[in-house]
């Protein structure tokens, strides 16, 4: 079967997210993980008989953190890839299973971004495009936020300029 002039295809896209995003990633998961054991030292202080096992629970959710930290920000930064072409919006992501997405600009049907105060301390965004898809929006993490913003103005231009109803 021919394939059809200007038709979207699945494949690899190309673009790495900022790299700054594994120092994001890396600070708020060691942040999350240092919450949590901090949780558990402060109930082993106040803790009848208990104490020991909060102490160990927390050393070993800091020792879980620091290996998440070292480990999944810089796997997640070869893994998760993005592109934007006039036709589609391909990303890429997953850990031990890959997912590979593309949404043709005619079934796109809002762009928005997100900054919470991670993004903002390390000037980041993400970029999340919604479609008519079951499989839910596609999301690029992790863009430098001056280039989000740019990114967001052009696939709003492209997205308005193709035909179709987004459905």
């Amino acid at each position: 079967m021919a394939q059809q002039a200007g038709a979207v295809r699945l494949r690899p896209p190309q673009n790495a997210v900022h790299p700054r995003a594994i120092t994001m990633w890396t600070t708020r998961s060691a942040v999350a993980y240092g919450l949590v054991a901090v949780v558990f030292l402060g109930l082993a202080a106040f803790a009848d008989g208990a104490g020991t096992l909060f102490v160990v629970l927390a050393f070993l959710t800091a020792l879980a953190g620091a290996c998440y930290a070292i480990v999944v920000p810089r796997w997640r930064y070869r893994v998760h890839r993005w592109e934007v072409t006039d036709d589609a919006v391909y990303t890429s992501s997953g850990w031990l299973w890959h997912q590979y997405r593309v949404a043709p600009m005619s079934r796109i049907q809002t762009v928005d971004t997100m900054r919470g105060p991670f993004y903002q301390l390390f000037k980041l965004s993400a970029v999340t495009v919604t479609t008519a898809s079951a499989m839910g929006p596609l999301r690029i993490d992790g863009l430098d936020e001056e280039f989000a913003r740019d990114l967001v103005d052009r696939l709003n231009r492209v997205t308005q300029a193709t035909p179709g109803d987004a459905t």
